[in-house]
């Protein structure tokens, strides 16, 4: 059964999605939903690497710059972040705040930074009358990255704190 929570994280959810017990969260996927140009969804996974919350309406996001998400996102501006995990079902919706902004480091790896403000966190538990259904497991992927690569350092220096133009 979901549940809207409101405009904002819970802080469970800042503490999850805000970095500070990145390498445990490394090899769990974020699924992120955009709207294409048709108005169907369009996922995509993410790391707990390429998403950082500052604060209870704010989340910061890196991604490839041109990758069919970033457009979705800039042309649309909305988007849905999916945390899976058998503690925590969190449905995020977001709207764009700005971006994709350049991320210095990354080379030529075209990466781009969103900005997103959080407009509706909703919680799903399985109903009573389910007869005590959960997850098991999250969904994993395998090798988890390499924090000291040049581009995760990039990445995570470009999540650092949130930023928008002036």
């Amino acid at each position: 059964m979901t549940r809207s929570r409101g405009p904002a994280l819970s802080p469970a959810l800042i503490a999850r999605l805000g970095q500070r017990d990145l390498a445990r969260r490394l090899g769990i996927v974020l699924p992120l939903v955009t709207v294409d140009a048709a108005g169907r969804p369009h996922p995509m996974q993410l790391s707990y690497l390429e998403v950082r919350a500052y604060d209870a309406r704010t989340l910061g996001l890196v991604i490839q710059a041109t990758s069919g998400s970033a457009e979705n996102l800039a042309r649309r501006r909305v988007a849905t972040l999916l945390v899976i995990e058998p503690d925590t079902i969190a449905y995020l919706k977001l709207r764009l705040l700005d971006g994709p902004l350049p991320v210095e480091g990354a080379g030529d790896l075209g990466l781009g930074f969103f900005l997103l403000e959080v407009e509706e966190v909703v919680e799903d538990a399985p109903a009573d009358w389910e007869g005590g259904v959960r997850l098991t497991q999250a969904v994993t992927y395998a090798p988890a990255p390499d924090l000291d690569e040049p581009w995760a350092r990039a990445v995570l220096a470009a999540l650092a704190s949130p930023r928008a133009r002036a």
